[in-house]
């Protein structure tokens, strides 16, 4: 962190523009999309019924937005920021914002709290007491207090000797508060650089404080690229992507609570597994656990699709039941309403005339996807991209 990161966190928390008073008022029950370009944070109240997003407002960040996620309350969102630089131009931190709980807007609160590197991913414990960021270079991460009125507080210490791979990609907290799993993607050979190993690495979690429990990482992690996991909310399954090899993996919750050592199933995510050029994305699974979802990025003549699953509830395994055209190129992210009847692609990149966008798809009781419609936030830009989420009213 340079010398001078606290004036420009303390400036950047006065030059924070909160978002815009929406033209009319929102619904009682409402949800909100919020999508990322660069620093720009954008609001857009979402009718699931509709199919429909209706732009709100936005804040700026210091910096281009990483990731963002919630209070278990929903009365807070947090967002991950960095200027992606490493060393003295690395310029990274988290703001907290209030959600408004008539409108979904965001208000800043309380001051922005700086990172020692880029928060690839932050995630919030089911408990709401601690934000925990991953960090991919060099791979960490960290966990941050969060105050009583939601607000972000000092650092948790850590003991030393915790293992945290190559390239923290992802890190989640299971639904017991006691797992907390990162995904350390490690890296693809490059350049007659040798391959980074990946792995699952599994910590014990107590009142925010990290224990090393597993690490796995078949064949030494080698050819193994974990990228992203989500939990099934009922059962004992976690399902991963494991992206340069475009597999979907199951993992069983075991005793302690931890991951079993080996996947249950693994499964092709393309349609034509011999597409060239291709990774895996982003994962959620359904609401009601009878389906999971993750994205395949590709070039704009490859696969760009969202694959669907169902789900055996008794055994984990995962059936493909459809490959979804995303309308667009490269979905890095994208996200469900809790509902689970909406879901919305944000198309990362720019592809010959057509700007980056946001596709919006009805998920019908079958768990399957039909196309409604799409917009670009940035139609005449050339900006990505970077992260969406939706956010529903607050408890």
């Amino acid at each position: 962190m340079h010398n001078s990161s606290s004036a420009r966190l303390a400036l950047a928390a006065l030059v924070l523009t909160a978002a815009a008073a929406p033209s009319h008022a929102a619904p009682a029950s409402w949800t909100v999309l919020y999508a990322a370009a660069g620093p720009e944070l954008t609001a857009h109240l979402a009718d699931a019924g509709a199919a429909t997003l209706d732009k709100r407002g936005s804040v700026t960040l210091p910096e281009n937005v990483q990731e963002a996620w919630p209070h278990p309350s929903r009365r807070y969102l947090y967002v991950g920021w960095s200027n992606n630089a490493t060393g003295q131009q690395g310029h990274h931190g988290i703001t907290a914002f209030r959600v408004d709980p008539g409108t979904g807007a965001l208000q800043p609160h309380g001051r922005p709290v700086p990172l020692r590197a880029r928060p690839v991913f932050l995630t919030a414990d089911p408990a709401g007491q601690h934000v925990i960021a991953a960090y991919n270079l060099p791979s960490g991460a960290s966990v941050h207090r969060i105050e009583a009125d939601g607000s972000l507080g000092a650092e948790r210490p850590q003991p030393a000797g915790l293992d945290f791979g190559v390239y923290a990609h992802q890190v989640r907290v299971d639904p017991s508060g006691r797992m907390v799993v990162i995904a350390t993607r490690g890296n693809v050979p490059a350049e007659g650089k040798p391959e980074d190993p990946g792995a699952v690495k599994v910590f014990g979690y107590r009142d925010g404080v990290l224990a090393n429990r597993v690490s796995i990482a078949p064949n030494g992690g080698r050819a193994f690229q974990p990228r992203h996991v989500d939990f099934h909310p009922t059962r004992p399954f976690v399902f991963a992507t494991i992206e340069a090899q475009n597999k979907l993996h199951v993992y069983r919750v075991v005793e302690g609570p931890s991951l079993g050592p080996a996947p249950l199933f693994s499964r092709d995510t393309l349609a034509n597994p011999s597409s060239a050029g291709q990774a895996t994305s982003a994962i959620h699974v359904h609401p009601n656990g009878k389906f999971v979802y993750l994205g395949n990025r590709g070039p704009a003549d490859g696969e760009n699709s969202i694959a669907v699953y169902s789900i055996n509830q008794d055994t984990g395994e995962p059936n493909l039941i459809q490959s979804a055209g995303t309308n667009g190129v490269h979905p890095r992210t994208f996200t469900l309403d809790a509902a689970g009847t909406m879901l919305v692609v944000a198309n990362m990149q720019r592809s010959g005339n057509e700007p980056a966008s946001l596709a919006v798809f009805r998920i019908g009781s079958d768990g399957k996807l039909s196309f409604a419609r799409k917009y670009a936030p940035d139609p005449g830009g050339k900006r990505s991209l970077f992260w969406t989420g939706m956010l529903e009213s607050p408890r």
